[in-house]
């Protein structure tokens, strides 16, 4: 029904203005619509700890919920973990009807849908814009179900692929229009990678800031690759080491066991930032869900390439990328797609 597409669809906003603020929950999205059509109640996911989408929609609505059809970009769970279940929480209230985007893959919280059922109400699963409801919570139902973070490796680059010129300089590439849709990105996720070399020789902060500079209230945990070189950070020199950020040294090569530390952490969709090296390491061993390339109107024809080895010897070997979206950021282009396979 096209009504149904119009509250999913706003729904789907909501679940979007949670990105990277909710983990390690999901970033879900309710809109609770009257049987006239009236939207009489919107939540969005909380930080951990606070209440669901579900929940904040409830409240919002109070008695105007009875009778009332609740679209939810996620089955509501059915376990009490730091809040209540919020498929209890609809019947409750009672809600007539429930539209699900999509269904809970986590084992801990599913059931939402057949408690509501047993209840008298109304289900209808993935019925209504399934596809928009799972990319908008994209990472964290990659990283549920597998146990390791949704991992998107970005860069800039000029069009011949070079990340600095030939003397090192590389400051800057792209564009300040681009830069500060990177900021945008990093607000999205719940942790920023990056190398030991990347940190020496660029000396970056790895946190979320407005274009006048200001910090984000939220920042998302920065992560350096340090092997056996951690104790060159100890001079507190580089801006890594600040407390504008929580910071983790990850010592050591073994890149899936760092990432289902980074799980076991709360990390559910962690940023790659690191140089050429890291990111051919992360490739080689298929860990690169996405990939975000912000290519700047430039020629070098000499430098550093944005990518190093990645374990491919030859055109049969490489990786094939779907183009999800091409923008225009100010000069520069974005280009943003998925690995398949991944």
């Amino acid at each position: 029904m096209a009504d149904d597409e119009t509250f999913m669809r706003r729904a789907i906003e909501l679940a979007r203005l949670s990105l990277g603020e909710t983990s390690p929950n999901p970033n879900v999205g309710c809109v609770l619509v009257a049987p006239g059509g009236e939207i009489v109640g919107e939540g969005r996911t909380a930080p951990a700890g606070g209440p669901h989408a579900e929940v904040r929609a409830l409240l919002a609505a109070g008695e105007r919920a009875r009778g009332a059809t609740a679209y939810v970009t996620l089955e509501p769970c059915d376990h009490t973990g730091r809040t209540g279940p919020c498929s209890r929480a609809l019947v409750a209230a009672g809600v007539a009807r429930v539209v699900v985007g999509v269904a809970d893959p986590n084992p801990v919280a599913a059931g939402g849908a057949e408690t509501l059922r047993a209840a008298g109400v109304v289900v209808e699963m993935g019925s209504v814009l399934h596809e928009p409801a799972h990319e908008a919570m994209e990472g964290w139902l990659t990283a549920v179900s597998r146990g390791t973070p949704y991992v998107i490796w970005k860069f800039a680059a000029t069009l011949d692929g070079r990340s600095a010129a030939a003397d090192g300089t590389s400051k800057w590439i792209t564009s300040p229009d681009a830069r500060a849709d990177v900021h945008r990105l990093r607000a999205g996720v719940d942790a920023i990678i990056a190398g030991i070399g990347t940190v020496l020789a660029d000396d970056p902060q790895l946190t979320v800031r407005s274009p006048q500079g200001v910090l984000a209230p939220r920042q998302p945990l920065r992560v350096v690759v340090t092997g056996a070189r951690g104790a060159e950070l100890d001079d507190g020199s580089f801006r890594i080491t600040d407390r504008s950020a929580p910071t983790w040294r990850a010592e050591g090569s073994d890149l899936p066991a760092l990432l289902r530390e980074l799980y076991a952490r709360g990390v559910r969709v962690a940023l790659l930032e690191g140089g050429p090296t890291l990111a051919g390491a992360f490739l080689a061993a298929g860990l690169v869900d996405r990939v975000v390339a912000y290519l700047a109107p430039k020629l070098l024809g000499a430098g550093p390439a944005a990518l190093g080895f990645a374990g491919i010897s030859s055109i049969a070997e490489a990786l094939t990328l779907d183009v999800v979206d091409l923008a225009r950021i100010g000069p520069d282009v974005r280009l943003t797609a998925t690995v398949k396979g991944a």
